[in-house]
């Protein structure tokens, strides 16, 4: 018993934390607001590719990215809903519907949190490069294939598989094109991109998402659907979703959710390391942070959550010194959902789609990837192997097969 609760102990936030959120709040502030503007169409977006609507994505980046951040192991992790486990979440949405995906998220928080009491974290570094390199250039066709349905301004089709649905989606835009809502996306990955290369500090996605919001009103562009009402604020917490008959059925699902969040998030936890000088993540608190956030964040109807790599990257280029940056981040973000509503349910969908293109476009490194494919055969094999498992079959299996 003794040395269990020492290991609890282990796990949870410590003075050595607090002192570092005393550091320098000035700068860790600022960079929180940086990162939450960056987040705020992210979060939207993903919650609408997960099936859930913007409402879950929002919930998710402020209840998992607080948690997280509070009870993590890494003092610059940003943590909320991302492109990877959005693609592990439409065909559970699809079979189980969305009670079925609150309940494999609170049943993976329980893994991960088991995981962390395991001393699990450490094996993740023994997840081969070339398998990260092709995880991720699957993840990002994907991302990118998730959005043609809502950047062509089209219903999303029936179906789980990514493939089908997008060429049923290219058909029905045949029959009765819809070139404001082609417009709308091209225009703001288009912006975001040639951003990125001349300003990369600016949060040029908020800019492009605003004025494609600002000129669909103006015009009354019909044709640029809205994302739709939202709710002004945080549902009560709630386990309503949870079904005790299907837990057994979800039990797999869970396990591949689990792992994938546990995957991303000492991924992203490692890329902050190596973006600092004297920083050092600890993956069973990671692991343990990341366990508590995805319990809590169904409880609000939110998704599961990770790491997110290129928030976590923001976070670091714009000066967080402590976990007191992803924390202003998610209190932004709730003032956001309590107070501007009604403004952000009239971002149209093309113009979220559009973000998400850009960010799968900005997830390829050509040159990593052009340098692992000369590097060996076995290499290059290994990589475009994964790459195809992700887009053909799913993230885990992946990640295995790799």
């Amino acid at each position: 018993m003794r040395t269990a609760l020492t290991r609890i102990a282990a796990l949870l936030p410590g003075r050595a934390d607090l002192a570092e959120m005393r550091r320098d709040p000035r700068r860790d502030l600022l960079a929180g607001l940086t990162v939450a503007i960056v987040a705020l169409p992210l979060a939207l977006g993903f919650g609408v590719s997960s099936g859930l609507g913007a409402e879950a994505g929002l919930a998710t980046a402020v209840v998992a990215g607080a948690l997280a951040a509070l009870f993590g192991g890494s003092n610059l992790q940003v943590s909320g809903p991302t492109g990877a486990m959005t693609v592990v979440l439409v065909p559970i949405v699809g079979e189980y519907g969305p009670g079925g995906v609150l309940t494999v998220g609170l049943m993976a928080g329980v893994m991960l949190v088991a995981l962390a009491a395991l001393r699990a974290g450490k094996y993740m570094q023994y997840v081969p490069a070339p398998v990260v390199e092709g995880f991720t250039l699957g993840i990002a066709c994907v991302i990118g294939l998730q959005q043609i349905p809502n950047a062509l301004g089209v219903p999303k089709p029936e179906g789980d598989r990514v493939l089908p649905v997008t060429w049923r989606a290219i058909e029905e835009f045949a029959e009765a094109p819809n070139w404001t809502a082609v417009g709308l996306a091209v225009a703001v990955a288009a912006v975001m991109l040639a951003g990125a290369r001349w300003r990369p500090t600016v949060p040029f996605s908020i800019v492009a998402v605003i004025a494609a919001t600002l000129v669909a009103q103006a015009a009354g562009l019909d044709a640029a659907q809205p994302i739709g009402d939202l709710p002004s604020g945080l549902p009560a917490p709630s386990l309503s979703f949870l079904d005790l008959g299907s837990l057994g059925t979800l039990l797999a699902p869970a396990v591949a959710v689990a792992a994938l969040a546990a995957l991303e998030s000492l991924l992203s936890a490692s890329v902050a390391d190596g973006m600092t000088v004297g920083q050092q993540h600890d993956p069973d608190r990671e692991l343990f942070g990341q366990g508590l956030a995805n319990i809590a964040a169904p409880l609000f109807g939110g998704v599961p959550a990770t790491g997110a790599i290129a928030r976590t990257a923001v976070n670091v280029r714009t000066g967080a010194s402590s976990r007191l940056a992803a924390l202003t981040h998610a209190a932004i973000l709730a003032v956001i959902v309590f107070a501007a509503a009604p403004l952000v349910s009239k971002i149209p969908l093309a113009a979220l789609a559009g973000v998400l293109l850009a960010t799968a476009i900005r997830m390829v490194e050509v040159g990593s990837l052009r340098s692992m494919a000369k590097a060996t055969r076995s290499d290059a094999l290994i990589l475009i192997l994964t790459a195809v498992a992700t887009l053909a079959l799913d993230l885990v299996y992946a990640v295995i097969i790799g």
